[in-house]
């Protein structure tokens, strides 16, 4: 034990090592403990925390054109097509 140390010095770095140790035994011990659990996990199994999906889309909607806007989308559409590079 060095002599120009004080013991309380010498006593916290040793609590500092302590709980060091400590910490990362739990760190450890956690993250195989979640490792353990995902293994564990089924393909098919639900996560919580996603909100639940529906199977279908949304209802489609459908507008009919008169002839003169039937022209004028398809000229839109060739003139959008004809500036492409």
């Amino acid at each position: 034990m060095p002599e120009h140390v004080p013991i309380l010095q010498l006593m916290g770095v040793a609590v500092l090592t302590l709980a060091t140790v400590i910490w990362v035994v739990g760190l450890s011990r956690l993250l195989r403990r979640a490792r353990a659990g995902a293994a564990v996990r089924h393909h098919g199994q639900v996560l919580r925390a996603l909100p639940r999906q529906r199977r279908s889309g949304p209802v489609s909607e459908s507008v009919e054109l008169t002839p003169e806007e039937r022209a004028a989308f398809a000229g839109l559409v060739r003139q959008f097509s004809d500036s492409r590079p």
